[in-house]
């Protein structure tokens, strides 16, 4: 591939990870404040507390249940984008850096291993790991 492709390709995707990233880590910031500042006096039946908050001329009530609540709103946000994006744009930032080059990052000189047997062990290895990892979680 062009090197000049690559190197477009790896800045853009560099900092799109990045970018989703910092909304990742914000948005888990974000939660933890709350949960710091939760009114926890005298909650509601089935609340572990709430809060009021304003934002840009907004006001906000926010409430925390302990378990779901007994019916589940028809519209609810999930915050599962950011850490999807961040995951994908990592996955295809090291297929950029180091797959697209891996005569340069992944191979010794020397070693007399190709790049393609060398981007299969990294790919086996990654497999490998997550498979020792969630048996791990798994186990007692």
């Amino acid at each position: 591939m062009d090197p000049h492709v690559t190197e477009w390709l790896n800045l853009i995707i560099r900092w799109v990870h990045m970018i989703v990233g910092i909304a990742w880590i914000g948005a888990s910031f974000y939660f933890v404040w709350l949960e710091n500042n939760l009114n926890r006096t005298n909650p509601r039946d089935g609340l572990s507390g709430d809060l009021w908050a304003i934002h840009g001329g907004g006001i906000y009530h926010l409430e925390k249940y302990k378990l779901a609540p007994p019916k589940m709103p028809e519209n609810l946000h999930w915050f599962k984008w950011e850490a999807y994006f961040t995951w994908i744009t990592g996955v295809l930032l090291l297929g950029v850096v180091y797959y697209l080059n891996a005569e340069i990052y992944l191979v010794a000189p020397g070693s007399g291993i190709d790049s393609t047997t060398a981007i299969m062990i990294g790919v086996a290895s990654l497999v490998a790991g997550w498979v020792i990892y969630n048996v791990l979680c798994n186990s007692a």
